[in-house]
């Protein structure tokens, strides 16, 4: 089973509007929406690639019951901890179209207190977890959390055969190599601030990336936004793809995206080329589109990428 945690979810209200002007009432295009959390944006993606994920984690009040309520609408599975006080966030997405360009606007809720006998619960959660499952940490750690949560949560799986993928910032994700993650995802800029270092070509971030699975991560995936992506796998290889093309309309949730499909495309074959190409299209396909990507969006990214990838020795 596929596990993903998400310590601050929320509900993501998106909006639409066309020529945003600052203090001015702006009227939307569209607006919708969606359950939030960088955890479950991975559960969606992966239940809309036919993959089942269990979503634990933390809600509060009704807006955590409707964002609780919302993932299993997507075909995933939920335990998510009730608190006792506060609500589930909502976070404001607005992407603006504008003749010279579009702009995105977030404003994120800063989520509700987290009882320290709710932590004891979701340890408990993940410490049925065992050989050959999946938990996907990613995310930020709200300030009501100790900053070591990661680190306590391998500690306590180190060990026991579960496969950990990381997606976190950089401090986080330096912290945790030392218990050997399954798979890491940093983009190049977070992958130079790492060692504190400008990389300018793909021979330096295959280096850099080499260092960090020295330093114990199993898999580094190196995104690269419209440069596209250098994989470093366990066995040796060294894979780049280029982007699909596209109009990017939105960024949230595909870094999420690249992570479910990365993980589904694995899992299913055993390949890391194909976990590639899979986790390249998913997000592709959610930067395309106005929210995640589904299976036919993904699956049209994939027809213009199996040329594109390409062998780097």
């Amino acid at each position: 089973m596929i596990y993903t945690v998400t310590f601050n979810p929320s509900l993501d209200y998106v909006v639409q509007v066309k020529d945003f002007k600052d203090d001015a009432v702006n009227r939307t295009l569209s607006e919708h929406v969606f359950a939030g959390g960088k955890g479950n944006n991975v559960a969606v993606v992966l239940s809309n690639l036919g993959m089942q994920s269990r979503a634990l984690g933390f809600r509060a009040g009704f807006t955590g019951i409707a964002m609780e309520q919302m993932l299993r609408e997507y075909g995933c599975e939920t335990d998510f901890i009730a608190l006792d006080e506060g609500m589930t966030r909502i976070n404001v997405k607005v992407n603006a179209h504008q003749e010279a360009g579009n702009r995105e606007f977030e404003i994120n809720g800063q989520g509700p207190k987290i009882a320290q006998d709710k932590i004891g619960k979701l340890f408990a959660q993940l410490d049925t977890l065992g050989n050959e499952d999946v938990l996907v940490l990613s995310g930020s750690i709200p300030n009501t959390l100790p900053d070591d949560m990661y680190e306590q949560i391998m500690k306590r799986l180190d060990g026991k055969g579960v496969r950990i993928a990381v997606d976190a910032t950089q401090d986080l994700l330096l912290r945790v190599l030392k218990y050997h993650p399954f798979f890491i995802k940093p983009n190049n800029h977070e992958l130079g601030e790492m060692f504190g270092v400008n990389l300018e070509s793909d021979a330096q971030i295959v280096t850099y990336a080499k260092k960090l699975q020295e330093m114990g991560a199993e898999n580094v995936l190196v995104s690269m936004a419209g440069d596209g992506a250098i994989l470093v796998d366990e066995q040796g290889g060294v894979r780049k793809i280029l982007p699909p093309k596209g109009s990017v309309v939105n960024s949230v949730g595909a870094g999420d995206s690249m992570v479910a499909g990365f993980l589904a495309g694995y899992l299913t074959s055993g390949s890391y080329e194909k976990a590639l190409l899979l986790g390249t299209a998913a997000g592709s396909a959610t930067a395309f589109t106005s929210w995640l990507a589904g299976r036919a969006q993904i699956d049209e990214m994939l027809k213009e990428l199996g040329v594109q990838e390409q062998g780097m020795g």
